[in-house]
């Protein structure tokens, strides 16, 4: 499996794709606004991170919007809310050969060039 999960408007992701170049790797482009991203693929993804937290992006302008930033949320909760609104995925997330790296840190883009090859 080589996934990308992205939001082609998001700057951050457009630069990290100009760097790594996911596409020419074979890699499946998604399109997470049109898109969303399956049930499968989030719980695959959270088995391999270790939670749903993880997959979470706090930085989503709907985190503070919706009053989730004064709440204490459960994993059901992150998982609900990613697969309700795209923008609570953290992104971009590669998702290949079993290994996922989520976000834009530079550790995590550095593990994505890895498993690109």
């Amino acid at each position: 499996m080589r996934k990308v999960f992205t939001l082609p408007t998001c700057k951050t992701c457009q630069r990290i794709f100009d760097d790594l170049k996911p596409e020419s790797h074979g890699c499946e482009i998604i399109n997470i606004k049109e898109s969303g991203i399956s049930a499968d693929d989030l719980d695959t993804m959270k088995g391999i991170v270790g939670s749903y937290e993880g997959l979470f992006s706090r930085r989503a302008m709907k985190f503070r919007s919706m009053g989730l930033a004064e709440k204490e949320l459960s994993e059901d909760d992150y998982r609900t809310l990613i697969l309700g609104e795209y923008t609570f995925l953290k992104r971009p997330v590669f998702f290949i050969g079993g290994e996922v790296s989520v976000g834009s840190r530079k550790s995590e883009v550095e593990k994505a060039r890895e498993f690109l090859g």
